[in-house]
């Protein structure tokens, strides 16, 4: 022990009982009991001028031990001694003596190693906090600095225990040197304003420029449980921080006094009655699911502790683990726990809204540890664990919501901001107890841009592929049917006829109702007989007709595996560019497989009305989109080779002149345009896409070409000029098609460009 501050301070220590002296003369004039003490003390004070002075060293403490003691009996009555966590002390300082014994006793368990230090409390705040004393006595400030302070005691079975510091400083008295400055009110303001500038603060009050003359009396309140409750809350909002496990053990530990405790939790899902460990983040183990997952509640707990739990939400404590097993050898919850070495646990349930959200698992590995009666000490800490359990369930359900939205959704990321805005509106209005009826979200003044690369042919591929798989078939069959005519004698001539028509069917044409026909007779006509005569060869005909990737679907399959490797392609490029597109200008985007990749673009003023739109952003994504369709074609003519079938794809853009409205419609959970006028753009899109050069048989797509169609020469000349663009970068070759475009129903006037793509980008 010394005389010096932790460090740095504005203060000089002197360790003084003037004051108290002060008090004993006013007593000593009494005549009574209490003055001949007073008298008795001041007497003998006199051989110690240093308790007036002031001490300076820890060796004039000790020797006047005795009679510091006797000087201070009436604060430190002897019949308390072993209640009271006493001891005189200099505030923030390592100055303590005289201490009660219920304090010694403390810091004997605590070990000769243990260095006793204010939690939390560095060298910033004690010096600070020691001008704000200053400021207060000297200045008539109302400094509210008394923030809780708290020392951290360890017992010597390795529990911690947590004590609040309450000071009286009765006997302190603070003074001035000539080395303290004189504080002006913009001075004061500056200190108010600048907590965080401690060269500030040494500047007014340079080191040692004052003197703290006296002492204090410091009383320590256990305030373990309550404390370690505040520890538990700060920890829960740092789940997933590391070292979470062993944090919440030691405030367990604390509240319990079992050095050992072990905690564990496990969350409970009511929509099918399992208990999880994986959404409490992984930070707590689980003890009933030693092995993580999910499992059923009722094959994890035993029927005592699923109905106190899952049933009537009550806690279930077992204070002897074997004595559990002993009585009931089919306990698998005793099996389990003592596999595990525990011999002592209590369970309490995790309620919210009467609904049971998880298990909190106290456990130890003696017996009686843990039983009934302490059990109730987790009511001071389950409202809170509660309230961090919803908190994560309630974020749980929020990251399915976000994955679903972002996945299964129409809700683009660019009008999100419009959907959130409404949603927002409805909560504020449900929580003042008002209706709300959202509104229709309509964004006005957009100009639309359509697209598409299509799968040139699909149709007739798909046809041929399905004629192909049913002569495979129908010739199997035919052969079959033969073979049991001749082996059994039986009359199969009808089913053989009618097979051979199918067969001269499907050398034709593919009619619409050709597949259904076909396929209803083989299953309700040929299936039902061959089903009577186990042949070695019908069962391998029915091995075959049963595996959809078998014989009879090869061809099938081959079309299905072409148009899915050439849909993910040219939807991989566009979606990968869109990262792209939206700098130029945030914009809604749609895109749609079916036999090839169409898509939509909205542009405009009201989707990001926080930008400023010029025509320029929309002249922008019109050359992105023309460039984006090209490396698409470009990216295909790639592939081509290495697909079942080698399908080509027509290119097509449609550039629309007046900006329209769309609206996102509830009951298909996606935009379209809204209102009649707008429609135009919607059948013209439909009816192009089929249409042919004028006064011609030739289609306006072709393969290896992209096709843009328009209405005026204003953008005629528009896309020229991007055309010219991707001319310079290559992706375009040098001679553009001018064609008019026949009438379509409704619809005249039409023109279009079209252009060779280079087959191969540069």
């Amino acid at each position: 022990m010394s005389l010096l501050p932790f460090s740095e301070s504005p203060f000089q220590l002197q360790l003084s009982f003037s004051l108290l002296l002060g008090n004993l003369e006013a007593q000593a004039l009494n005549s009574d009991a209490t003055g001949e003490r007073a008298r008795q003390l001041l007497q003998e004070a006199r051989l110690y001028p240093e308790l007036r002075t002031g001490i300076t060293s820890a060796v004039q403490i000790e020797n006047n031990k005795a009679f510091i003691s006797r000087l201070l009996a009436d604060y430190f009555p002897a019949a308390l001694t072993l209640n009271e966590i006493k001891a005189v002390n200099i505030p923030y300082t390592d100055v303590f003596f005289n201490h009660t014994q219920r304090f010694q006793n403390i810091l004997a368990s605590a070990g000769p190693g243990f260095d006793l230090s204010i939690r939390d409390f560095d060298d910033h705040q004690s010096y600070v906090l020691s001008c704000c004393l200053i400021l207060n006595e000297f200045y008539g400030t109302r400094l509210d600095f008394g923030r809780p302070l708290f020392y951290d005691i360890p017992t010597a079975e390795g529990i911690t225990r947590h004590y609040r510091i309450l000071y009286n400083a009765d006997f302190l008295d603070i003074l001035p040197t000539e080395k303290s400055r004189q504080l002006t009110q913009d001075d004061l303001h500056l200190l108010m304003d600048n907590y965080d500038d401690l060269a500030l603060w040494k500047e007014m009050f340079p080191p040692e420029s004052w003197i703290l003359k006296g002492f204090a009396i410091m009383t320590l309140f256990d305030a373990t449980v309550e404390n370690a409750v505040s520890i538990f809350k700060e920890k829960l909002l740092g789940l997933h921080t590391e070292g979470f496990q062993d944090s919440v053990e030691s405030i367990f530990r604390s509240i319990f006094r079992i050095p050992d405790l072990k905690i564990g939790f496990s969350i409970y899902n009511p929509e099918d009655g399992s208990f999880s460990a994986e959404n409490f983040g992984q930070q707590i183990r689980s003890f009933i699911l030693q092995n993580g997952g999910y499992t059923q509640a009722q094959d994890l707990l035993c029927s005592q502790s699923y109905n106190c739990l899952v049933k009537e939400n009550s806690y279930f404590a077992v204070s002897n683990t074997a004595d559990v097993l002993a009585a009931q050898p089919a306990n698998l919850l005793a099996k389990r726990f003592l596999n595990q070495d525990i011999h002592s646990f209590i369970l309490a349930p995790v309620i919210k809204n009467n609904v049971l959200l998880g298990v909190l698992e106290v456990v130890s590995s003696r017996p009686r540890e843990l039983n009934t009666i302490n059990a109730n000490k987790l009511q001071v800490v389950m409202p809170f664990l509660t309230d961090t359990v919803e908190r994560l369930v309630a974020q749980l359900q929020n990251e399915v919501q976000a994955v679903i939205q972002d996945r299964y959704t129409s809700i683009h990321r660019s009008v999100y901001w419009k959907f959130k805005e409404e949603a927002q509106k409805l909560i504020r209005r449900r929580f003042s107890g008002k209706n709300y009826v959202p509104k229709e979200i309509v964004f006005s003044d957009v100009y639309p841009l359509y697209g598409q690369v299509d799968i040139k042919g699909s149709s007739e591929a798909r046809n041929a592929s399905l004629q192909n798989d049913l002569k495979l078939q129908l010739t199997t069959l035919q052969a079959l049917l033969q073979q049991v005519k001749q082996n059994t004698h039986t009359s199969l001539q009808p089913l053989l006829h009618q097979v051979k028509e199918y067969l001269a069917e499907l050398s034709s044409p593919l009619k619409a109702d050709t597949e259904q026909s076909v396929s209803t007779y083989i299953e309700t006509a040929v299936h039902p007989v061959l089903k009577q005569l186990p042949l070695p060869a019908i069962q391998e005909y029915f091995k075959e007709a049963n595996n959809n990737n078998g014989t009879f679907h090869v061809h099938r399959h081959k079309y299905e595996t072409t148009v899915s490797q050439i849909n993910e392609t040219l939807a991989d490029i566009i979606d990968d560019s869109q990262h792209q597109a939206q700098q130029l200008f945030p914009h809604y985007f749609e895109r749609f497989k079916t036999d090839g990749v169409e898509h939509n673009l909205y542009i405009g003023p009201s989707i990001a009305p926080g930008q400023a739109f010029t025509m320029q952003k929309l002249y922008d994504l019109r050359l992105w989109q023309l460039q984006c369709l090209c490396r698409m074609e470009i990216a295909h003519q790639k592939l081509k080779p290495s697909l079942p079938y080698g399908l080509d794809v027509t290119t097509l853009i449609l550039v629309y002149h007046s900006p329209i409205a769309i609206r996102f419609r509830m009951d298909e959970k996606r935009f379209d345009v809204d209102g009649s006028y707008n429609a135009r753009f919607e059948i013209v899109k439909k009816r192009i896409d089929k249409a042919h050069v004028k006064n011609s048989h030739e289609r306006i797509t072709q393969a290896g070409k992209v096709t843009i169609v328009y209405s005026s020469e204003v953008e005629e000349e528009e896309y020229l000029g991007y055309i010219r663009n991707l001319q310079q970068q290559g992706l375009l070759q040098g001679i553009v098609e001018k064609l008019e475009v026949e009438d379509l129903q409704g619809i005249s006037g039409l023109k279009a460009l079209r252009v060779e793509i280079t087959r191969q980008e540069i």
